[in-house]
């Protein structure tokens, strides 16, 4: 009976608090409803697709590739290359920088080892993505010169990982030159290369269902890239990422028009590596600059901790009130007149770098940072969040869901009359912006994915439980108002498993997504358990359909509740059975308590 948790047997010891370790919380965007049957080739290339969703699905989600393997302190010095020379007037310099100090090693030689650097699941675990998503989905990287092995170290990358195969002729991967042409291509750069497999790595571990062009121009000059930008667009993406920029100059507004102005495209660029100060691309008001950050696992409900990277004068994120790009109308911030940047960021110290493979300049596994690295992080992050409205330009997205974002509150990177310009705050800032993804709400456009109406409404029946088992489908005992565990609000709460014997509880409800609407997932949950050590003896894995959004066991205990959310606007239109269940071994109490849900929509 469930009153023997609250008795003499159930283990009364102190709750602990979570390990370093970052939960696994990752969130359903992009998957599309099941094709009517059909034949021939459609069908084959829609399995296959499938397949590669699965696969993917599988290797982000799989507890053996969560561990982290970190290569320093947040803000710490540590020696980098920058791959690519100070920009000139007129050009632009790649912004990627790897790791000298950390051995660099071909793939034979870590085949036993965990290369160092953040993993693809590391990302998804620290930025709440989905390890659905994206499949139909293209981005393109524009990048300078060529890179004769981006291919084979793309395959490389993915497979250490255990991602599906990406390549030219699986009709997954393309690389072309700023005319389109994939047989002359620019000629080869090994620094720009080490760029190009950045890049190309990190839109992989964001959305690896994605398709990826490589559009290379023929030199760093701003005319070469831009051509290069507006074919990334004729080639049909609706992500393009640019990890490069330089100064900015009075005749920036006129490439704005020629290369930048793409309506119903995402375009990133990334903010520079010099520390404060306004650069350009970043600058123009029709992207998304993409800021950097430092980020390091952490004992909190995220499991994660991020702030402005910043690593000396002349090195750290850059931001800054551009000179000549007027403001969008969507940036709302006053101390800046004209453009002000960034709008968003994600990881790019190189001290809590990411692992990339590159072979072509580089010698195998290395360690990346730079805001190279999060400007294809971020376009990865908008493909999965769905096709852009058609007249929109994405970089308003976050400015209406700021609330979906990681707020970064601490650190700054350098000095400014303007403080917000340089120093990281509650809100809005120059360094991070409104803050990191959390999911891929703030990325979407407010239609859902598919355009039309909605009407704000939540969806679920008896959120709070306060009406006992009405609406859910629960095992039994599950929905009570013991007192052993206390509700979040009111009396009742769902309480599963806690018996310190084999056991298992489940707790569902089906609920139907409106066409046309977003909608979140969220939920309260204290874990509380009598187990030690950092071994996950008891689960509780969270469902949509057929799709994990998250697992969490006895090594995520805390005290007191903390709010999850995931996205489940790919399931609109359909409906979706929410599921909680809980699987308790034979000894060592562990109780998940579940409270005030939600399913709302947008």
């Amino acid at each position: 009976m469930r009153e023997s948790r609250t008795g003499g047997r159930r283990r009364s010891l102190p709750r602990l608090l979570a390990v370093a370790l970052p939960t696994l919380a990752l969130s359903v965007a992009g998957f599309t409803a099941a094709p009517t049957a059909s034949a021939g080739p459609a069908t084959a290339a829609m399995s296959h697709a499938t397949s590669r969703a699965t696969q993917n699905h599988k290797a982000l989600t799989d507890p053996d590739r969560q561990t982290f393997h970190p290569t320093g302190k947040a803000g710490q010095k540590v020696p980098t290359a920058h791959l690519c020379a100070t920009a000139k007037p007129g050009h632009a310099s790649c912004f990627a920088q790897r790791r000298t100090d950390i051995r660099q090693r071909l793939a034979a030689a870590v085949a036993a080892a965990t290369p160092s650097g953040l993993s693809p699941a590391n990302l998804h675990s620290a930025y709440n993505l989905p390890s659905t998503g994206g499949s139909g989905m293209t981005v393109a990287v524009v990048d300078a010169y060529n890179d004769p092995n981006a291919e084979a170290d793309l395959g490389t990358y993915r497979s250490t990982y255990g991602l599906s195969a990406c390549t030219k002729a699986n009709g997954c991967f393309k690389q072309v030159s700023q005319t389109g042409s994939t047989t002359s291509l620019p000629t080869n750069d090994t620094g720009w290369a080490g760029e190009e497999a950045l890049d190309i790595d990190m839109v992989s571990a964001v959305c690896p269902n994605c398709k990826i062009i490589l559009v290379e121009a023929n030199s760093a000059n701003d005319t070469d890239l831009g051509i290069a930008e507006n074919e990334a667009v004729s080639l049909g993406a609706k992500f393009v990422s640019n990890s490069w920029g330089g100064s900015e100059a009075s005749g920036q507004t006129t490439e704005d028009t020629q290369y930048f102005k793409h309506p119903g495209v995402a375009i990133t660029v990334s903010s520079g590596d010099s520390a404060y100060g306004a650069e350009y691309p970043a600058t123009s008001q029709y992207v998304t600059a993409v800021g950097g950050t430092a980020l390091t696992t952490a004992s909190n409900s995220r499991g994660w901790s991020e702030s402005v990277w910043h690593t000396s004068a002349t090195e750290g994120t850059g931001s800054g009130c551009s000179a000549y790009d007027p403001k969008p109308a969507w940036q709302t911030d006053t101390g800046c007149a004209k453009r002000m940047e960034a709008d968003v960021s994600a990881v790019a110290d190189p001290a809590t770098g990411v692992a990339v493979y590159d072979t072509y300049g580089g010698s195998g596994w290395a360690v990346y940072g730079g805001t190279s690295a999060s400007a294809p992080i971020v376009a990865g992050v908008y493909a999965l969040a769905g096709t852009p409205g058609a007249t929109d330009y994405p970089a308003q997205y976050p400015y209406s869901h700021t609330a979906n974002l990681n707020d970064v509150t601490s650190g700054s990177n350098g000095s400014c009359s303007t403080s917000y310009f340089c120093t990281a705050r509650a809100g809005y800032d120059g360094p991070t912006g409104w803050g990191t993804p959390n999911g891929t709400a703030a990325f979407a456009s407010g239609g859902g994915g598919g355009g039309g109406t909605c009407t704000p409404a939540q969806l679920l029946g008896n959120p709070g439980f306060e009406s006992g088992s009405t609406t859910w489908t629960a095992s039994s005992g599950v929905i009570n108002n013991d007192s052993g565990e206390a509700a979040h609000t009111g009396s009742y709460k769902a309480w599963l498993d806690g018996y310190g014997s084999s056991h298992t509880d489940t707790l569902s409800q089906s609920v139907t997504i409106p066409a046309g609407c977003r909608a979140s997932f969220t939920f309260y949950l204290h874990i509380d358990t009598a187990e030690t050590g950092s071994t996950a003896y008891d689960k509780l894995t969270v469902t949509a359909g057929s799709t994990t959004l998250a697992t969490y066991s006895n090594v995520n205990a805390a005290s007191g509740y903390a709010q999850k959310t995931f996205d489940l606007s790919s399931f609109a239109g359909q409906t979706v059975t929410v599921k909680f269940s809980g699987v308790e071994d034979s000894s060592q109490q562990t109780s998940f308590v579940v409270d005030d849900t939600a399913v709302t929509t947008s």
